[in-house]
């Protein structure tokens, strides 16, 4: 018998968070208490309208994923631009429930889409330089073909990645340079 947990075997955080998570509250005191009614109020289980908008706005943002033995990769995703021009959302969010965002042909290395393959865990981190705002979504990946719904919004998309959102919030500003981003260039400035 295996030791290894199934992908179906695989549950949501705790909502307290993990062991390690609660070890370090206790080693390193913060001035946020957290308890089982005050991180609910923080953590959602959904994406609130304010904040689906909020995600749909950025032109980029980060994933992490990690293999089902533990090994994890980060990666950035950003948006694609159309022949003629026109600036294709980096994600969607389908409902309160649901984000989806598409997978580019790039060095065909497949690190998130092997990982989430094994594991479906994955973070998602939306910051925004400019407003100096970032917000987490947490949940559960799977990868889908690209279909012609997909394609309409994706032309150059192979597949598409579903997220079942499993925690939604907003995250502290702290530390976050203030850049200006301008449409269109790679030029950034502090």
């Amino acid at each position: 018998m295996s030791d290894k947990k199934g992908i179906t075997d695989i549950i949501p955080d705790p909502v307290l968070g993990n062991e390690g998570e609660k070890q370090m509250r206790k080693q390193f005191p913060s001035r946020y208490q957290w308890d089982e009614h005050t991180l609910p109020g923080m953590l959602r289980s959904t994406i609130p309208r304010g904040l689906a908008k909020f995600i749909e706005e950025q032109a980029f943002f980060f994933i992490a994923t990690s293999s089902s033995d533990g090994h994890c990769d980060a990666s950035f995703r950003g948006r694609e631009f159309s022949v003629d021009g026109e600036s294709q959302p980096a994600c969607l969010v389908i409902n309160e429930k649901t984000i989806i965002f598409p997978d580019f042909s790039g060095n065909g290395l497949y690190n998130s889409l092997g990982n989430i393959l094994t594991n479906p865990h994955i973070g998602m981190l939306f910051i925004d330089f400019q407003r100096q705002r970032r917000a987490r979504v947490n949940g559960r990946a799977t990868i889908r073909k690209a279909d012609t719904a997909i394609l309409e919004i994706w032309p150059m998309a192979q597949a598409v990645i579903e997220v079942e959102v499993e925690q939604a919030y907003g995250n502290c500003p702290a530390r976050i340079p203030r850049m200006l981003f301008i449409e269109g260039s790679d030029d950034v400035f502090f």
